[in-house]
C-alpha cells in the first residue's frame, strides 16, 4: 500500500502536468523514464528518488519544494497560507491559474473582474 506521502507527491505532479497540459509520455520523455513508470509516481505507488524529483520539478518548470509543498509540515501551515493556497485543490484550480498567467497583462484586469463579479453573484462588467 502507497505511503500517503508518496501519493500526495504523486498528486502534486499530476496537478501541475496537468496545468500545462503535458501528457504523462511526454513528461516521460523529458526525464527519460517511461509513462508507466510517470503513472506509478503520480499514484504513489513507486516513491519518487530525490534525483527524479529534482528532474521532474525542472521539467514542470517547478523548483522541488513546489512540489513537496508543505507536506513536511505536518498540517502546521498558517491559516493564511492555507487559505491561500487552498484553491489550488480545486478542480480547475490550477488550470485556471496557468490559463491566466498567459494572459496579456491588459486583458488580466478584465478577467479578474469579471471572475470576481461572477463569483459574488454580480452581474458580469462590461469591457468598455
Amino acid at each position: 500500500m502507497p505511503n500517503n506521502l508518496d501519493v500526495a507527491i504523486g498528486q502534486n505532479i499530476r496537478e501541475r502536468r496537468v496545468a500545462l497540459k503535458l501528457s504523462q509520455t511526454s513528461l516521460a520523455q523529458t526525464i527519460g523514464v517511461t509513462f508507466q513508470q510517470i503513472q506509478k509516481y503520480e499514484s504513489g505507488y513507486n516513491r519518487v528518488s530525490f534525483s527524479r524529483l529534482v528532474d521532474i520539478a525542472h521539467a514542470l518548470d517547478w523548483r522541488v519544494a513546489d512540489l513537496i509543498g508543505d507536506l513536511d509540515r505536518d498540517g502546521v501551515s498558517s491559516p493564511l497560507f492555507q487559505r491561500d493556497t487552498g484553491h489550488l485543490r480545486e478542480p480547475g484550480g490550477p488550470e485556471l491559474i496557468a490559463a491566466y498567467a498567459e494572459l496579456p497583462l491588459a486583458l488580466r484586469k478584465l478577467v479578474l473582474n469579471l471572475v470576481v463579479g461572477i463569483s459574488k453573484g454580480r452581474s458580469a462588467p462590461t469591457a468598455g
